[in-house]
């Protein structure tokens, strides 16, 4: 079950949830048949909680919004993307493990 803090990304709103967002956004690009993003969609539930008001979580299934992944050149999944004033300050390919994550949100929030 997916934290309700998570947002769904498309093509409709990503502009808006994400480059248009006041708050640090990490986009996490997925797909329902890769085994790690499967691994990492609970942590990013605990850090969407923990991080609620601070640091937004969205997914992006590529399978469904390809050029979302094309635009910003995903190859290979999961990868996480940090936007910061619509800026892309971070990317992480592959898994990772939540203490990474929290350094890199630190990093943003700080």
């Amino acid at each position: 079950m997916s934290s309700p803090q998570i947002v769904t990304l498309t093509q409709d709103n990503f502009d808006a949830e994400v480059l248009k967002s006041a708050a640090p956004v990490l986009v996490d690009f997925w797909a329902e048949w890769c085994g790690p993003c499967k691994m990492i969609a609970p942590v990013l539930d605990e850090l969407a909680d923990e991080y609620a008001g601070k640091v937004k979580i969205g997914k992006v299934n590529i399978d469904e919004h390809q050029g979302i992944a094309a635009q910003y050149s995903v190859r290979a999944i999961p990868t996480l993307l940090l936007f910061s004033k619509g800026q892309v300050t971070e990317q992480m390919v592959g898994l990772r493990s939540k203490r990474d994550l929290k350094a890199s949100f630190d990093r943003v929030t700080a």
